[in-house]
């Protein structure tokens, strides 16, 4: 039963002085038999009051303001997470396609995440569903032929892309990091009407050698019949396990933020993420990531963008 300690630091540095930001966050591991959350401290510049609600796909969320002027917004999750599962995949590998609806039936969520977005390039998804698909094959290989399509198909390179890009860019790129392969596999499951949702989260060390160790990360949840919702990750052609702790899920990237919000204010924003997670023998991975938005500040309104799966 592996135990993580895990620091996820979030600064926000502006070039002169902005008021009255807003922000939202969702950096509360979810509360399920597979994780237990132990400890969680919570650290904010200026200890505002946060007020904790449960959102539509039923993530922890906090919402806080920081009203007085500042020039940086600093927040800091420290965590011990205990994760029990085990490493031993517990998948029903026979359940057919005729199952979904059966499970799925006047659930109006398990709905909305079976339907692919509306893109341009739809037809390059129905030509991997055409490689990928086999008429008798069950969900969760189907599945999991699409994962794999997904890893050989697309290189993983850092910085190529930003939280904004789009599945039509990534399709043009054939390139990305772990947010955008989940995107590519969710638009794949979905055009399949397989119910599928993002994930947000970390990936913890265990000498595995995963793409994103140490990090913030993102994979894919989808559902098979008889196993429930079931995590894959594509960037590592892998099924999870008990080294993936999860924060969040939703329909894509922006459903899972771990922290956005806005602010008055003419100035330029920088966005730097630590995330460091020791293991219990005392293993420590440590990554700092500076984000890239893709997208200059407003001069009333500046969003902030968090770097949810850009590792």
């Amino acid at each position: 039963m592996p135990l993580f300690r895990i620091q996820h630091n979030t600064k926000y540095s502006y070039d002169r002085l902005i008021q009255e930001s807003i922000n939202e966050i969702r950096i509360f591991p979810i509360e399920s038999p597979d994780q237990h959350v132990l400890e969680q401290d919570l650290m904010i510049t200026g200890n505002p009051e946060v007020q904790v609600f449960f959102d539509y796909w039923g993530n922890k969320t906090g919402t806080f303001n920081l009203l007085a002027p500042h020039r940086e917004l600093i927040i800091n999750s420290r965590l011990l997470v205990r994760t029990p599962e085990s490493t031993d995949l517990h998948i029903n590998f026979v359940s057919s396609f005729s199952e979904l609806p059966v499970e799925s039936a006047g659930n109006l969520k398990m709905l909305e995440l079976s339907n692919p977005d509306p893109i341009h390039s739809q037809s390059q998804i129905l030509e991997i569903v055409q490689l990928v698909r086999r008429p008798d094959d069950a969900v969760a290989i189907t599945i999991n032929n699409c994962s794999d399509f997904v890893f050989e198909q697309f290189k993983y390179i850092p910085g190529i892309t930003n939280i904004e890009t789009t599945i039509d860019e990534i399709l043009e790129k054939r390139a990305g990091v772990c947010q955008d392969f989940a995107h590519i596999l969710l638009q794949v499951l979905r055009t399949m009407h397989i119910p599928s949702r993002y994930v947000s989260g970390y990936i913890c060390p265990h000498r595995t050698g995963l793409r994103g160790e140490g990090a913030t990360h993102a994979w894919v949840e989808a559902w098979i019949p008889g196993s429930g919702w079931t995590g894959i990750d594509p960037t590592n052609k892998v099924w999870v396990t008990n080294n993936h702790v999860k924060l969040a899920v939703g329909r894509n990237f922006t459903d899972c933020s771990p922290a956005r919000g806005s602010f008055k204010g003419t100035a330029n924003q920088h966005l730097s993420v630590l995330v460091s997670v020791d293991y219990e023998d005392g293993q420590s991975v440590e990554e700092i990531h500076d984000v890239q938005t893709g997208k200059e500040p407003t001069p009333v309104d500046s969003r902030h963008f968090s770097p949810a799966a850009q590792q």
